[in-house]
C-alpha cells in the first residue's frame, strides 16, 4: 500500500521526550518557573540543566540591530542569530534589511545557479517551473506570508518575483527521520534529532541562520533557516512542539499548501502534536512529506502525508516497510540507513541523551550531503545545532546549543524592553482550544482562502 518509508537523499529526525514550559506571548514579562519545569526567567550565565550537560552558557554577540525596531543579529559560537519581532511586514523588514548580502547571494545560488543546471538537464526553464509552482500553491499560503515575504525581498534589494520563488524552491526537494522517549532515554526525557541532508555541494551552509520569530498574535518560534528563507523545516515553538520534515516522491502535486509554509503555520497556531495533526488533516497538502513530531507532553508521532492520505505512526508502532521500531520511539529513514538508525536505537536503548544521539546520527545515518542537525529538547526549549563545514557534513562538526527563552531574554535586553513594555497582541492562542477552532480564529475557516492573488504574472 505504502512503497517504502522515506526514500534517500535528504533528513533525518530523532526524538527522546520531555516535559514542558508555561507558554509566553510576544514580548511579555517573563514568568516565574512552575514548580519541576525549567525557569524562562533564567539567564545566560546560570546553570541550567538540560540533556546530559551542567554548565553555564554565553550570550550571543551583538552584530546590527534593525533601524526599525524589530529584530537584532547576533553571533554564538560561530552561529548567525537572526530575531524578529511584530507583524509580517516589520518582520519581513527586519530580515531582509539585517540579512540583505546573504539573502542576496543565497536567491541567486538557488535560482540562477541549481535553477540553470536544472534547465539544462530537464529542458524546460527553470523558472517557468516556479512560476508553475507559485501559481498552483499560492491559493493556499496564508496572506501574512507572501506580506513577509514580499517585505524581507524589497528590504534585501530582491524583486519580489525571485524572493517568492526562491521560498518555494525547497517544494523541489525531498528528505527522512527518527524519535525516541521514555525508556529509550537515559533520564525519560525527550531527545529529538533531525538530520537534513540536502544540497551541501552548494553550501547552503554559508547562508545558515538560527532564526526566532516572534510574530503578533501568534506562537514564537525558532527555525534552522538560510538567509531570506521564511518557511521552516526544522523548528520547535515556545509551546515546546518540535518538527522535521523528511521528504517523499509525489512532485508535480502542488496545488496545496507548501510544505515549508505548513510547518511555519503549524509553528504558529499549534501547541501540541495533536493539535499539529488536526491541521495537517484539515489543510490541503502537497507531494509526499514524512515528519517526525514531539510535543512537551512526552507525545510524539512519525507521518506520511500525501495530498490524499495522512498515515499516522505511534511510538512503536511496527511497519512492514521499516525495520524494528523498539518501544518509545518512532522513526522514519531510508534503506540501509533505517535497518544502521534501528541497530544503533537498540544498542543504546534506555542510555540515550544528547552526546549519545549526536553519535547515532552519525554516517551512515546522516548523508555525503548532510547539511544540518538538531537535537531538540521541547521540555527545555533547547536545540543542539550543526551546520555543515566547507567540506564536511554536518556530523562531524562541532555543535551549538541554542536556548530560545534565553534569545528572546537576550532579545528584550538588548532592545531595552522592560516588563512593563508590551508589544501589542492581536490574539494569542490558548492551549485549551480545540484545534478546530484554533484554525477557524487564525485562518478564518477554509485554509485555502487568501486575499493574496496569484494569478497574475510577477514582476521581476
Amino acid at each position: 500500500m505504502y512503497r517504502r518509508w522515506v526514500f534517500g537523499v535528504c533528513s533525518l529526525g530523532i526524538v527522546v521526550h520531555f516535559l514542558a514550559l508555561p507558554s509566553f506571548s510576544v514580548l511579555p514579562p517573563l514568568p516565574g518557573a512552575e514548580v519541576g519545569r525549567p525557569s524562562l526567567e533564567a539567564r545566560p550565565g546560570q546553570q541550567h540543566s538540560s540533556g546530559s550537560t551542567n554548565r553555564s552558557f554565553p550570550e550571543p554577540e551583538l552584530v546590527a540591530k534593525d533601524p526599525a525596531g524589530h529584530g537584532v543579529l547576533g553571533r554564538l559560537e560561530g552561529k548567525t542569530i537572526l530575531i524578529v519581532h511584530g507583524t509580517p511586514t516589520q518582520m519581513g523588514r527586519a530580515h531582509g534589511t539585517l540579512l540583505a548580502e546573504k539573502a542576496r547571494t543565497l536567491t541567486n545560488r538557488v535560482l540562477y545557479g541549481v535553477g540553470g543546471l536544472e534547465t539544462i538537464q530537464s529542458g524546460r526553464w527553470f523558472l517557468d517551473l516556479m512560476e508553475e509552482i507559485h501559481r498552483r500553491t499560492g491559493p493556499f499560503i496564508p496572506k501574512r506570508f507572501f506580506e513577509e515575504m514580499d517585505a524581507a525581498s524589497q528590504a534585501a534589494g530582491i524583486s519580489v518575483r525571485d524572493g517568492r520563488l526562491a521560498n518555494l524552491f525547497p517544494e523541489r526537494f525531498h528528505c527522512s527521520g527518527v524519535a525516541v522517549r521514555g525508556k529509550a532515554s537515559r533520564d525519560g526525557r525527550v531527545y529529538h534529532a533531525r538530520v537534513l541532508d540536502y544540497m551541501r555541494d552548494i553550501h547552503l551552509q554559508r547562508a545558515a541562520v538560527v532564526q526566532v520569530f516572534i510574530p503578533d498574535g501568534y506562537n514564537s518560534w525558532m527555525s534552522l533557516g538560510y538567509a531570506g528563507f521564511l518557511g521552516t523545516v526544522t523548528c520547535m515553538n515556545e509551546r515546546g512542539l518540535a518538527i522535521g520534515e523528511m521528504g517523499g516522491r509525489g512532485e508535480g502535486h502542488w496545488d496545496g499548501m507548501p510544505m515549508t509554509f505548513l510547518l511555519r503555520d503549524i509553528m504558529e497556531r499549534a501547541s501540541t502534536v495533536e493539535e499539529a495533526l488536526q491541521i495537517f488533516r484539515k489543510t490541503a497538502r502537497t507531494c509526499e512529506y514524512y515528519y517526525v513530531l514531539s510535543d512537551k507532553s512526552r507525545n510524539m508521532a512519525a507521518v506520511r502525508a500525501t495530498p490524499e492520505e495522512l498515515l499516522v505512526l505511534r511510538p512503536g508502532q511496527q511497519h512492514p516497510l521499516l525495520p524494528y521500531v523498539p518501544e518509545d520511539t518512532v522513526f522514519v529513514s531510508g534503506d540501509s540507513r533505517a535497518q544502521v538508525l534501528s541497530q544503533r536505537l537498540q544498542e543504546h536503548y534506555g542510555q540515550i541523551d544528547v552526546e549519545r544521539m549526536i553519535q547515532i546520527i552519525k554516517r551512515p545515518v546522516a548523508m555525503a550531503s548532510n547539511l544540518h542537525n538538531a537535537i531538540f529538547s521541547p521540555e527545555t526549549l533547547e536545540i543542539w545545532v550543526a551546520d555543515a563545514g566547507r567540506d564536511t557534513p554536518a556530523c562531524d562538526e562541532p555543535y551549538v546549543r541554542v536556548s530560545l527563552p534565553e534569545l528572546i531574554q537576550w532579545y528584550r535586553k538588548v532592545n531595552n524592553i522592560t516588563g512593563e513594555q508590551k508589544t501589542p497582541v492581536l490574539r494569542s492562542a490558548s492551549p485549551k482550544e480545540s484545534p478546530t477552532a484554533l484554525k477557524e480564529a487564525c485562518l478564518g475557516g477554509s485554509p485555502g482562502q487568501t486575499e493574496t492573488d496569484v494569478s497574475k504574472p510577477l514582476e521581476v
